[in-house]
């Protein structure tokens, strides 16, 4: 897409209307600009278009780094891409970001003033959801904050700085969240709009972001943006609005990301589908194993006694289909299929599943999804109702312990009890204190990033962690790996399988889907290159990431 592009469908009858003035070209049978902006409705008819950007379930983004894996390479994950001449992530994020300065722009010429604050509380929002999504991926780009026409010099800006973006961001979010309702405060018809909860936990999730780049990376005021952070979270949690979904009790996080979960208080932001109407195929696609879990992801869960698998005397190893699932964190058996569990498929049949290497339930890794499951004959048949949830309220409690730690080197028991040891219970997992990370010679820094990747597997955030963490170059240069299978069960009930021939293994017997080999991972990684018609678009004005 042309750096102008995104702005010619809006211009184009402007452009056109000075050689026809003799004619009535005024549409029929749609509003035209100069008659609408008059009322606070018509704001809020222009402020529904923006959730149409919100993610369209996450895509599979997990597959790009080291704790999933889809039907073949990945050449994000495994480092081998090349710069594109165009990218969805640019197009799509700069479209929408002149949707919401124009809201912004006629609200600014409007005299209906408070009026209208919550739709231009929604418009600072999905810019800077939008800003967000493009400064995750490239790093500095272009702010553009005025509606632009095909003769204005800032299509030819140059690029902000990472934390010019960032700064940016986090200005409009909390305007935002003085101008937005709470969570509480929404009539059922609102339900899935943007809230003061939103803005602030989107806020918190930048900051975060941007804190533990800075710290890691060596670039900005880390503790500026730590306790930008604390305090977004801190906000949210103070609200009293939200909490975790445990309608379901024991098998409250299996639910929650399925239709039960919907509109729980669990549920920040979420994209929304309806039944007949607005749908998706995720439930069967997974069935059909497009992302599966590699055994880097199973060897975070700890086991019941809340130690690593490598020290704690209750797992049960890996001689049968099953052994590596007992006794271990419950949210394992909530993500991954069980071999041997009953699925439901539809009609109301639940039948016994086995991730097998051929047919129907072939995976690369030996594993398959549990989580998002859902257990409809819609969801079976290519019509899934349930919602993405996209910022829920476990991230946020996961947000404020990782600030708190990042920016003081320790954390409090206390404040261990109120954020991850809340996710923990609803796990039926024992809480983590000091005197246990001490005790066990562990460290809490990995205990606080593991309960992250755990609590929020598959939900995207992977491969922007270990960016931002900085130890992407250390993880992803890794072979990717799946079940043991020499010497176990699995062997057994697949005898036909040759190693060495159908399958590859390594020197202890487990899968190897991808080897070390052919993985790599550069400084130049860490950002993603600008798309190239961009770059040759903007006359010289756009830089490209360093490396690409």
């Amino acid at each position: 897409m042309r750096r102008t592009q995104y702005i010619f469908t809006a211009l184009l009858f402007i452009l056109l209307a000075p050689g026809c003035k003799k004619l009535d070209l005024t549409p029929k049978d749609q509003v035209s600009d100069p008659s609408f902006w008059k009322k606070p409705s018509d704001f809020q008819l222009a402020a529904n278009d923006f959730y149409y950007g919100l993610m369209q379930v996450p895509q599979y983004i997990d597959n790009t780094s080291d704790i999933a894996f889809g039907g073949g390479a990945n050449n994000v994950s495994n480092g081998s891409f090349l710069p594109t001449a165009n990218s969805e992530v640019w197009d799509n994020a700069f479209k929408w970001i002149r949707s919401t300065n124009y809201l912004l722009e006629k609200a600014s010429a409007s005299e209906l003033g408070a009026e209208i604050d919550r739709w231009v509380g929604e418009a600072q929002f999905f810019r800077a959801y939008n800003y967000w999504n493009l400064v995750k991926t490239f790093g500095g780009v272009p702010k553009i904050d005025k509606v632009l026409d095909v003769s204005s010099p800032e299509l030819y800006s140059q690029r902000s700085s990472q934390s010019e973006i960032i700064d940016f961001i986090l200005a409009d979010l909390e305007s935002a969240a003085a101008k937005l309702p709470k969570q509480n405060e929404l009539s059922e018809d609102d339900l899935g709009r943007v809230t003061q909860g939103a803005a602030q936990a989107l806020r918190a999730r930048a900051a975060l972001y941007m804190g533990t780049w800075a710290k890691y990376h060596g670039s900005g005021d880390a503790d500026k943006y730590l306790n930008i952070a604390i305090e977004s979270a801190e906000a949210v949690y103070n609200s009293g609005v939200y909490g975790l979904y445990t309608d379901k009790a024991e098998n409250s996080y299996k639910y929650f990301f399925i239709l039960q979960g919907d509109d729980s208080r669990e549920v920040i932001l979420a994209r929304r589908y309806y039944q007949n109407r607005v749908v998706h195929n995720w439930t069967r696609e997974l069935w059909f194993n497009y992302m599966v879990p590699t055994k880097n992801m199973a060897d975070l869960y700890l086991a019941k006694d809340g130690l690593p698998i490598g020290q704690s005397p209750e797992f049960q190893g890996y001689a049968t289909l099953t052994s590596e699932f007992q006794n271990r964190d419950p949210r394992m058996a909530m993500t991954f299929i069980v071999p041997g569990s009953s699925i439901f498929f539809e009609g109301d049949i639940w039948q016994p599943t086995f991730p097998g290497f051929s047919g129907t339930n072939a995976t690369q890794t030996g594993y398959m999804i549990r989580k998002f499951l859902d257990e409809t004959t819609d969801a079976a048949q290519f019509r899934g109702q349930y919602d993405f949830k996209e910022i829920r309220y476990a991230e946020v409690l996961l947000i404020l312990a990782e600030a708190l730690y990042e920016k003081n080197g320790s954390i409090s028991d206390g404040d261990l009890d109120r954020t991850i040891n809340v996710i923990r219970s609803r796990a039926g997992m024992p809480a983590l204190t000091n005197a246990f990370v001490s005790s066990n010679n562990l460290d809490m820094q990995t205990e606080i990033r593991r309960e992250r990747t755990v609590e929020l597997a598959f939900e995207g955030f992977r491969r922007d962690d270990l960016r931002r963490w900085k130890t992407a170059e250390q993880e992803l240069v890794k072979s990717i790996r799946g079940v043991k299978f020499v010497g176990t069960e699995y062997q057994q009930k697949y005898p036909d399988l040759q190693v060495g021939t159908d399958i590859q293994v390594d020197n202890n017997g487990f899968i190897i889907t991808e080897a070390a080999s052919s993985r790599q991972f550069m400084p130049k990684h860490y950002l993603f290159p600008i798309p190239l018609q961009q770059i040759q678009l903007s006359k010289g004005t756009l830089e490209q990431n360093q490396g690409w």
